[in-house]
């Protein structure tokens, strides 16, 4: 579906950069587990059903008509090969660029969730960015997001608590989400003011971080001071008409098989239930959302739709929007690109403005 000829050079030269170091995951994933399936498997596999998927859109298709490309036990084991070569990602790339070594690192567990304290030196030792990860419900972690999330953190004066939520397959809707508000409820149980607390996430993150948002003001708790989204995939309806449109300018999902983490993740729930797709929720009563997204990502609409509908309702919710940059762009401030140092900076500006 990728259009490579519409892409920034610069853009396109990151991503082949980062998509070479993936494939070394995968190819030593394989090459330990050769019982599972080869690369070309995955890769036949995986551009068939991405094909079929995105022909299904263009007619209409329904989520329940996504049940069927793929079995559930081949979901498993791509998820973990995926998570494996994530991993194996962001270990390569930290060790060419590492976290600065006065940023403290502490792992916790909260009632049986993993999570991970990110604090840089000097930062505001009362307020916490509660951050959730991206990876399509279906991989990543605290260390995958961690040089994004240090940065973040130091340009907002604020801990970060990284949160290691419940991730589909094996543990689909409503776990991830279960396990951000049971996070939310830990800091708060733990002396940290709500008026403190932001709330952040990226991608599937910002799907955890507004649906958190939505079920603390239904259950009526303390609202956080506000809450920040990048580029956050908040429909798993097929209402989105940028999925179609913006394929071809999307490097990052376009051809990564999204087709099975839908229904990996929502496992048979309405995909309308606004805990599953925030965009059709009722933002009512929300705190200040910041939501930054590319006009050229697969997901643009998911965020304009919501940035519209949460000001309708009465929210301070503001749409920061860019041209011609990937899906989280924000995360190539370590390769230099100024959109993405000049995204972060605006997070930070959010934040402060928040706090005054």
């Amino acid at each position: 579906m990728l259009d490579k000829s519409k892409i920034r050079k610069d853009i396109l030269k990151l991503s082949n950069k980062g998509r070479k170091i993936l494939m070394k995951g995968f190819a030593q994933f394989l090459d330990k587990n050769k019982d599972l399936f080869t690369l070309q498997d995955i890769m036949k596999l995986i551009t068939v059903d991405n094909q079929q998927f995105f022909g299904d859109l263009a007619e209409g298709a329904s989520v329940d008509d996504l049940y069927g490309l793929m079995e559930r036990d081949h979901m498993i084991n791509l998820a973990k090969l995926f998570r494996y070569a994530t991993d194996f990602q962001a270990e390569y790339n930290m060790k060419i660029k590492p976290i600065p070594e006065d940023v403290k690192i502490e792992e916790i567990n909260i009632e049986g969730i993993p999570a991970e304290w990110q604090i840089n030196p000097r930062v505001s030792d009362d307020r916490v960015l509660l951050y959730f990860h991206g990876g399509g419900q279906i991989l990543g972690s605290p260390k995958n997001s961690r040089p994004l999330t240090v940065e973040i953190g130091r340009v907002c004066n604020m801990k970060v608590l990284s949160v290691d939520y419940s991730l589909a397959p094996e543990k689909p809707f409503p776990a991830g989400m279960n396990d951000a508000i049971k996070s939310y409820q830990w800091l708060l149980s733990n002396a940290v003011k709500p008026e403190n607390i932001v709330v952040g996430g990226a991608s599937a993150g910002g799907n955890m971080a507004c649906a958190m948002l939505l079920k603390a003001r239904d259950e009526e708790l303390p609202l956080p001071k506000g809450a920040i989204c990048l580029s956050p995939g908040i429909d798993y309806t097929p209402d989105s008409k940028t999925i179609l449109t913006n394929a071809p300018t999307d490097p990052v999902l376009a051809d990564v098989g999204i087709f099975w983490w839908i229904p990996a993740y929502v496992a048979g729930h309405n995909p309308y239930d606004p805990y599953v797709s925030p965009v059709h929720s009722d933002p009512k009563g929300l705190p200040p959302i910041l939501v930054q997204a590319s006009k050229t990502e697969m997901l643009y609409d998911h965020s304009t739709r919501f940035v519209e509908k949460a000001k309708a309702a009465g929210v301070d919710a503001t749409l920061q929007d860019w041209d011609d940059m990937p899906h989280v762009w924000q995360t190539y401030f370590t390769e230099n690109l100024p959109e993405a140092r000049k995204a972060i900076n605006k997070i930070g500006e959010f934040v402060k403005k928040l706090f005054n």
